[in-house]
């Protein structure tokens, strides 16, 4: 699986260097897949305790929980930030961004949905990277970048996901070093994406 995500992430590329700077499309497709990771871990998690709320013998068992209940508590906060899993308001989630890749402005609803969670997040502010409602690419291409990051599974878990050992961590440590070959960096530059 992790070969298959590096050759077709690694080809995305080679396509976007015709169209921009070495420089610049490995921010926009290791960017790219941050923006599914952090929402996907956010998923992994919302799974993860809809089931703890379901199961009696669990400590978030839900007694009475009805649908709006259950609703509620998935909402909540907490939930996610005692295990440092980052929220990702409604608009921000990677469904909402894969359902809107075919549409002309996908770029500026991902500078968008980087800003809402830097707005729930202040630890991320910021950080994230706003630079696809800019990205001057041929009509579609970030649409079909989008695509491919949505076929990346990260893990069944809000662990598994968010693992050292996951497929996004592996991958951003393998073509790292190729990204900073091409665009020219040297290995020192490496840690700082």
């Amino acid at each position: 699986m992790l070969e298959d995500i590096k050759k077709t992430l690694w080809a995305t590329a080679d396509k976007l260097r015709a169209n921009m700077d070495a420089a610049e499309y490995k921010h926009l497709v290791l960017g790219l897949i941050f923006v599914k990771y952090i929402p996907n871990t956010f998923s992994a998690k919302r799974v993860e305790l809809t089931r703890r709320f379901a199961d009696p013998t669990d400590e978030y068992f839900l007694p009475d929980g009805t649908a709006d209940l259950l609703a509620g508590e998935l909402e909540d906060r907490d939930y996610f930030r005692e295990v440092n899993v980052v929220w990702v308001p409604e608009a921000a989630r990677w469904e909402a961004l894969r359902a809107a890749a075919k549409q002309p402005d996908i770029g500026k609803r991902i500078d968008d949905a980087l800003s809402l969670i830097e707005l729930e997040n202040p630890k991320l502010k910021g950080i994230l990277d706003k630079r696809y409602a800019r990205a001057q690419l041929p009509d579609g291409k970030l649409g079909e970048l989008v695509d491919l990051v949505s076929t990346i599974g990260f893990g069944a878990s809000a662990s598994e996901a968010s693992s050292r050992d996951s497929p996004v961590s592996a991958f951003a440590s393998s073509e790292s070093r190729n990204f900073a070959t091409a665009s020219g960096c040297c290995s020192r530059d490496i840690r700082t994406w």
